[in-house]
């Protein structure tokens, strides 16, 4: 079986350099990086044509490793999208009924996904309380990881290469995910 391409799906602002979905981008070998022609006023609507064009495109099965509003944009993806992806891992998802800015991604869609899916949330995440990403994860039938105190899951909350996440991914592919260019290689968590 062909070895899954990675979708990396920022969210709003994007994510800057140090930034775990960064590290990876640039350091995990096929990876691929959705980029959008705003990332300071998104646009649903632009931003999932966006991400479907890479998943369709895919000649490979897509995994999708989604973090903020990128999770949103995630679930708001056609059937046809969806049907390419075989998992994803979505991180520290926003509230877009929170923020005006946002607001565009509203209603989030609470059906279920078709494919197997990790939702990670923080105790304290300012922009999406942990109570919500569990509602989101329950109504997406993902599997929910709850991480204590830690804030956004990005650069200003100490998560750079992130292990914990590259295991989670690699949970949803049994593929270990090497960072190369001179970041120490992840090594995959023994199983017992």
């Amino acid at each position: 079986m062909a070895k899954p391409t990675i979708v990396i799906v920022p969210g709003w602002r994007d994510s800057g350099p140090g930034h775990w979905q960064s590290l990876w981008a640039e350091r995990m070998q096929g990876a691929v990086r959705v980029m959008q022609d705003d990332w300071h006023t998104p646009r649903r609507e632009a931003w999932v044509a966006s991400l479907e064009k890479l998943v369709l495109a895919s000649p490979q099965p897509v995994v999708i490793v989604a973090h903020s509003l990128g999770c949103i944009a995630t679930t708001h993806l056609s059937e046809a999208a969806a049907a390419r992806i075989s998992g994803a891992l979505l991180v520290a998802p926003a509230d877009p009924e929170r923020r005006a800015v946002l607001s565009d991604f509203a209603p989030v869609p609470y059906a279920p996904l078709p494919y197997r899916s990790i939702v990670v949330a923080s105790s304290n995440d300012p922009y999406c309380p942990v109570r919500l990403a569990g509602a989101y994860a329950r109504a997406w039938g993902s599997e929910f990881v709850r991480m204590q105190n830690a804030g956004h899951i990005n650069i200003e909350s100490g998560h750079g290469d992130w292990p914990l996440g590259l295991a989670l991914l690699q949970s949803l592919t049994d593929e270990p995910f090497p960072l190369v260019n001179g970041s120490r290689n992840f090594e995959p968590l023994a199983t017992t």
